[in-house]
């Protein structure tokens, strides 16, 4: 048994626990006492107090209510008015989770409604909400931890016994090190490796998408990096560049945890099914299979932001809003007892969007800084959002005059639900006429994982769906494109319409045969939104190629562009200066910043601009590089 539980045992009345387990960081105790689960007198609290980790009371699953009674005494107290859906129980945990369409009604006035669960079926209810829109995937997940509670119950024990004593290396001397296995001077393919002299973690799996070749991965070959000694990876966010090789970590059989908010866990698993399906369908073997997906959600640990948590016995992370796309964070390490304090950007956006809040920039204690450089560069001052959206309007009602149809390529994640939600407001309003927005490829699936997070929005998307019963995603004028044949309808439609397709640079995915077939109507327009990676279609379009080429089996296939071309920036990035403003604002000062992720003149652009500004050390790290910061 760890020391940490024998001490906290030694707190608590003898014969009261029944056993005492780890889930990841927090300690969970069970007992067979009804009446000291209901009421333990403060003294939990108290353990919490003196030992400052998360301790929760369970009831021992062998006095819990018979599942179907329970199920039909949950249906009795949270009444019709909540919407009560799926009542799944985990019985290996003594926990039930009860999906419902509105969770304040569910709960009850101060939790009412939870405590009579608990005293009279002694499980312990968990509020999960029921996505507007439904979500096959969301349901898959659910289902796969489920199914597999004993095996997470067994996985959440080992990866706790590590953290609390599994001190497996000798501590000579105590030293931080970086190695930047991608990213570095480039955007794509995200991995920063972090070492101390116990530790070994990983900061993002990611791939380059507009490459094909060894370019597209991280040097996970590297002497620093041994799959064997990881010791859990933290995912910043969805996107395929900061997590699209992490299940093929799990395929060459790495069973450790990985940390990340439930909104990344959930998005990160459909791109990364969506890069499966993709490769096979362009005759290319797959870097992983479906069950390395499911692998790797069997191992993650969902994190809240600003929740604390060790992950091995010397790092201890919190989870920060970044304010780049739902469920993104900033990741803060503190290393050692208080030797060294990271924080890792991912990608940012210091400014608020039509979806959710700015960037955190407040912090406990701060030695490094590791920033994003996406639009760091001095050509990176782009127009304010209110400018970009007056644009929009016009490209739309020109485009419309003419009985033209618009298409913007998307990113399936983030931009594609900004941009949803900046067209309800402009059609609620009247600003632009009321035509279609037709949704295709993985725009509307990860949408529907947006309606199951609205905790994770800006307070104005909150109140509008809260207190207005509002949903944005729900208008009436959104559509969803189901089949190729419905696709074939929308292009061969002579009315107007607005198209959100993937991908976002044309690298696949049905915006490209959209394009094929929209391009040549010098009526129709292509409006770009997102980041154009160097070498993609969408980059080469966006710079004023005009003929494209395509190849369809054996025959070339060729292409004019005749139809208008835009751009507006719908960005989750911060540009340039926010940037800097956000490293202005960044509290404590931190004394060294390192910038990657951006063009190497980006980089280096930003790296230099910095260090003049503030008087701060910078660093611009190329790929390989080393940085020992203690």
């Amino acid at each position: 048994m760890s020391e940490i539980i024998k001490e906290i045992l030694k707190e608590l009345p003898e014969s009261k626990i029944s056993d005492a387990v780890f889930e990841g960081a927090n300690i969970v105790l069970y007992t067979k006492d009804k009446k000291f689960f209901l009421d333990d007198s403060g003294i939990i609290r108290a353990v919490v107090n003196k030992f400052k980790k998360r301790v929760e009371l369970r009831p021992d699953p062998s006095i819990t209510m018979e599942i179907e009674k329970a199920e039909i005494t949950i249906k009795k107290i949270v009444t019709e008015e909540a919407m009560i859906g799926n009542v799944i129980f985990d019985p290996q945990r003594s926990i039930v989770i009860i999906e419902v369409e509105k969770p304040g009604v569910a709960i009850g006035k101060q939790g009412e409604n939870l405590n009579e669960i608990k005293s009279k079926t002694l499980w312990v209810p968990q509020i999960k909400r029921t996505p507007s829109i439904r979500s096959a995937l969301i349901e898959s997940i659910r289902g796969v931890l489920y199914q597999n509670s004993e095996y997470r119950r067994k996985f959440l024990h080992k990866t706790g016994e590590r953290i609390y004593n599994g001190w497996l290396r000798g501590r000579k001397e105590e030293w931080v090190r970086l190695t930047f296995l991608g990213a570095g001077r480039q955007v794509g393919r995200s991995a920063i490796l972090l070492q101390t002299p116990e530790s070994r973690v990983l900061l993002d799996c990611g791939i380059d998408v507009t490459k094909f070749d060894q370019s597209t991965f991280p040097h996970l070959e590297a002497p620093e990096f041994r799959l064997e000694e990881l010791d859990a990876v933290i995912i910043s966010h969805s996107h395929v560049d900061h997590s699209g090789l992490l299940p093929w970590l799990f395929k060459m059989q790495y069973r450790g945890p990985v940390y990340c908010t439930a909104p990344t866990r959930d998005i990160m698993a459909l791109l990364q099914l969506d890069t499966i399906k993709i490769a096979r369908g362009e005759g290319r073997e797959p870097l992983y299979t479906s069950d390395d997906v499911k692998e790797m959600v069997k191992h993650t640990i969902p994190l809240d932001y600003e929740e604390v948590s060790d992950i091995t016995p010397d790092v201890r992370i919190t989870l920060y809003n970044a304010g780049h796309m739902l469920g993104s964070s900033m990741v803060h390490l503190h290393v050692g007892n208080g030797l060294h304090n990271i924080l890792y950007t991912g990608d940012l956006k210091y400014g608020h969007t039509a979806l959710l809040s700015p960037s955190a920039t407040k912090f406990p204690r701060l030695e490094t800084l590791i920033t994003e450089a996406t639009y760091g560069g001095k050509e990176n001052n782009s127009s304010s959002d209110e400018e970009s959206e007056e644009y929009f309007k016009d490209i739309i009602r020109q485009t419309v005059s003419r009985e033209g149809k618009i298409l913007m390529p998307t990113l399936g994640s983030g931009r594609a639900q900004e941009v949803l939600v900046i067209i309800e407001e402009m059609i609620r309003k009247g600003d632009i006429p009321k035509i279609p927005v037709y949704i295709d490829g993985m725009v509307w699936d990860i949408t529907a994982i947006h309606t199951a997070y609205p905790e994770f929005f800006n307070s104005t998307i909150r109140n509008q769906i809260f207190h207005k019963d509002n949903n944005p995603f729900l208008s009436e004028n959104f559509k969803k494109v189901g089949s190729s044949e419905e696709r074939k309808k929308i292009i061969e439609e002579k009315a107007s319409c607005l198209i959100l397709a993937t991908s976002g640079m044309l690298v696949g995915g049905p915006s490209v045969e959209y394009l094929k077939r929209l391009c040549e109507n010098p009526k129709n327009s292509l409006v770009f939104s997102s980041y154009q990676g160097e070498g993609s279609l969408g980059r080469r379009v966006l710079n004023g190629e005009k003929e494209i080429n395509f190849l369809s089996g054996q025959k070339q296939e060729n292409y004019i562009i005749k139809m208008e071309v835009h751009r507006i920036v719908v960005s989750g990035h911060s540009n340039r200066k926010q940037l800097i403003n956000f490293v202005k604002r960044v509290n404590p000062r931190p004394r060294k910043i390192i910038v990657n992720h951006g063009d190497p003149g980006s980089c280096i652009d930003l790296a230099s601009t910095i260090h003049k500004k503030f008087k701060i050390e910078t660093l611009s790290p190329r790929n390989l590089d080393s940085i020992r910061l203690r």
